[in-house]
């Protein structure tokens, strides 16, 4: 019997879509105004599912404290209040989009999660737009 439990966390963060090999028109093209030099924000939701079996001594697929404190200390402090351009390692070189951060938070978590745990990132950039990784 599998189950999925999941946390959602919170941050904020600014960051650029822009491929650096473009000219800036053509990035406004594709990127519109999250092209612009000067930066934008978002007010990330993230949920973190994880699926697994249940341990018939605690009745828990995974403590959750434990899932919250992971997702605290490698995602949230990493990224929140954060220019994710400039002030992250992980989009120096990464366009910072919705599907590239929620792939880059799942290889963060998933080398802090037992590989018998099923792992799942669901990113919502906007109330109406998200991206999940992986896809299914």
């Amino acid at each position: 019997m599998k189950v999925k439990v999941s946390r959602k966390e919170h941050f904020n963060a600014a960051h650029r879509l822009y491929n650096p090999e473009w000219s800036d028109q053509e990035n406004e093209r594709v990127f519109g105004k999250c092209a612009s030099p000067n930066f934008h924000g978002h007010n990330y939701e993230l949920i973190v599912s994880l699926i697994g079996e249940p341990d018939p001594a605690t009745g828990y697929v995974y403590d959750m404290k434990r899932l919250s404190d992971l997702i605290r200390k490698n995602v949230i402090q990493k990224f929140d209040h954060k220019n994710l351009n400039l002030d992250t390692e992980y989009f120096r070189n990464l366009n910072p989009t919705a599907e590239n951060i929620a792939t880059v938070i799942w290889r963060i978590l998933r080398e802090q999660i037992e590989s018998k745990f099923d792992l799942k990132i669901t990113l919502y950039e906007t109330e109406r737009n998200f991206v999940e990784y992986p896809a299914s």
